[in-house]
């Protein structure tokens, strides 16, 4: 029994140790990358970033892929669940030299306001902006801006209700932050 809680110990430790060295190198590695980061970035899981990316402060990410060359915006306090993706560029089939598209890029732009909370797998879309104290749930597709305040869920997103402001604003007059 001894030895069965030894190796329970050692491997809980292991996976201690573990964690703390894959949010050191995606933090640090974020950090070198963004073009603007605020201080209290904490990346603690798989994340990449490409394009012109811009954090505010006490931002957190628990997997994150932002693709394309376009810009990124996050605002502070934001967080985010596992398997996200934000996609700022798309190919060129509108008015493109070939079909189904061709080799020109459409870069995007999208802007990610305070205290914002992603779930786990949220894919947004290019030129939008999703508004200050939103909430995107799990599994959202969002394809237009999101009002501030609003909790959005569905395929595409779709507002579901809003927080309670009163609250939200005593909150955040306390500075009362995760």
């Amino acid at each position: 029994m001894k030895l069965f809680n030894l190796v329970i110990y050692l491997r809980r430790r292991l996976l201690k140790i573990k964690r703390y060295y894959i949010r050191a190198y995606y933090t640090k590695r974020t950090r070198i990358i963004s073009l603007k980061c605020g201080s209290g970035l904490k990346v603690n899981y798989k994340s990449f970033f490409s394009g012109k990316v811009y954090f505010g402060n006490n931002c957190n990410f628990n997997g994150m892929i932002v693709g394309g060359k376009g810009e990124v915006h996050f605002g502070n306090n934001f967080h985010s669940g596992s398997e996200c993706l934000v996609i700022t560029q798309n190919h060129n089939y509108d008015a493109g030299e070939k079909i189904p598209y061709d080799d020109s890029l459409i870069l995007k732009k999208i802007i990610i306001e305070d205290n914002v909370w992603l779930g786990a797998r949220v894919i947004i879309t290019g030129n939008i902006t999703i508004g200050e104290g939103a909430i995107i749930a799990a599994g959202s597709v969002v394809v237009k801006d999101i009002p501030k305040y609003a909790i959005v869920g569905g395929n595409p997103a779709k507002i579901l209700k809003y927080r309670d402001i009163k609250h939200y604003e005593l909150l955040k007059s306390k500075n009362q932050y995760h």
